[in-house]
């Protein structure tokens, strides 16, 4: 993989020229700036910008400024190789916090394991429906330890608006979800996006979370999508280098509270 010319193309494809998802949220171009708009459980925030020395201040006072009108908060999804270099202490020094950094990772989704190998006893069930979403939602919970709202009506408009541009699953065991993870399948891209994979701590270490990552991988590649991408925490980076993903960058959500 030509680790330089696949950094550009998902620059280009999924920051630069990012379509709405199909949550409902819209995006827009707003100078050197592209942004992600929606309601309060949607994702919020900065996609990808082109600034320098001399515009970096007002272009963030400025997102400032609009996403204060709106009432709500947002993030400013900063990568390492974004400019300037020092925008990650512009946007501390504007009042944003930090989130842990996750690495972005690559793989090509012909070159992915798609055998599907599980535990005994264990299932998995595409999500179609508000019943399936419930079964995230608790998988979220019980996995993160983190409220669940948001990812719930997300992915709850998305499977009612535009059902072609999610795919989400959970793996069951005695009745009950014990993994749970969701792909992005957007538009005309070349690029779909891993997320949420989570698995309850007494289901963990067994295979799910590879299992899941192949049922994905298999889906978009029949899809016609030539590449997979995830922004992997320290756990399960080396899960997915072990299945073929490489890194790319890293990324860092920087978040401004509503005051």
């Amino acid at each position: 993989m030509d680790h330089d010319a696949v950094l550009a193309l998902f620059d280009r494809e999924m920051r630069r020229d990012a379509r709405d998802d199909g949550s409902g949220a819209r995006v827009e171009r707003a100078g050197a700036v592209v942004r992600q708009v929606g309601a309060a459980h949607d994702w919020n925030g900065v996609l990808w910008s082109d600034l320098d020395d001399g515009t970096a201040a007002s272009e963030i006072a400025a997102q400032v400024e609009y996403f204060a009108s709106l009432g709500h908060g947002f993030e400013w999804k900063l990568y390492a190789h974004d400019r300037p270099d020092d925008l990650a202490a512009r946007l501390s020094a504007a009042g944003f916090a930090p989130e842990p950094s996750e690495a972005l990772m690559v793989a090509e989704t012909t070159g992915l394991p798609t055998g599907i190998e599980l535990p005994e006893g264990v299932r998995l069930l595409p999500v179609t429906d508000a019943a399936g979403v419930a079964l995230v939602a608790d998988v979220h919970e019980r996995a993160f330890g983190s409220d669940s709202t948001r990812l719930r009506d997300r992915l709850s408009a998305q499977l009612s608006q535009a059902p072609d541009t999610v795919c989400a699953v959970v793996a069951m065991a005695d009745g009950r979800p014990v993994s749970a993870a969701r792909m992005e399948l957007p538009p005309g891209a070349r690029f779909a996006g891993l997320w949420g994979g989570g698995t309850v701590a007494q289901w963990r270490g067994r295979g799910i979370y590879r299992a899941l990552i192949a049922q994905r991988a298999r889906i978009a590649a029949a899809r016609g999508y030539r590449y997979l991408q995830v922004d992997a925490s320290d756990e399960s980076r080396p899960i997915l280098e072990r299945l073929g993903f490489t890194v790319l960058s890293t990324t860092t959500p920087y978040v401004y509270e509503c005051r």
